[in-house]
């Protein structure tokens, strides 16, 4: 409901609202959904060398989970959606974390960059983002926003 403080508009004017939007839905479950969508219909290509990796080098295990690939995509995807003009060294910074150096103390560590843009490529690829030639980094395209939105309604309506 909107309220207006002027006194010659009316009081309350009801608005209503077709769709959700990524913004609606929670982070964690939202990136769960967008990620069993990208393995489903096969958008990214799961690279070869996806079991052999660590997300990071100061990582002393790779990830357990057999999909982390499509869940990194996911939740890059989202943020890309929420902030635009991020690019490989943003989301280095964002999944890094901190390295344990035996008896020093800890310090901040990046994440790998290899991993980041290669999944900035098959997002690319399918049309999810694109980069401006005006701008720096990674901006969501129409098709991803609306791609994005269609998965947050369904996950809104209940049919994950």
């Amino acid at each position: 409901i909107f309220r207006s403080k002027n006194p010659n508009l009316f009081n309350t004017i009801k608005m209503s609202r077709q769709g959700s939007t990524v913004k609606d839905v929670p982070a964690q479950q939202f990136v769960a959904a967008l990620a069993a969508h990208f393995k489903k219909t096969q958008k990214l290509e799961l690279p070869v060398w996806a079991d052999l990796i660590k997300t990071a080098t100061w990582k002393e295990l790779a990830p357990y989970s057999d999909d982390w690939y499509y869940t990194r995509a996911a939740s890059m995807a989202r943020k890309i959606y929420l902030r635009g003009g991020l690019g490989v060294g943003n989301f280095t910074r964002i999944y890094g974390g901190r390295a344990r150096r035996g008896t020093k103390k800890n310090r901040f560590a990046a994440a790998n960059k290899g991993l980041h843009r290669h999944i900035l490529q098959q997002l690319a690829a399918s049309k999810i983002i694109a980069s401006r030639e005006e701008r720096k980094g990674r901006w969501i395209t129409q098709e991803g926003q609306r791609e994005l939105d269609t998965i947050a309604a369904q996950f809104k309506r209940g049919g994950n």
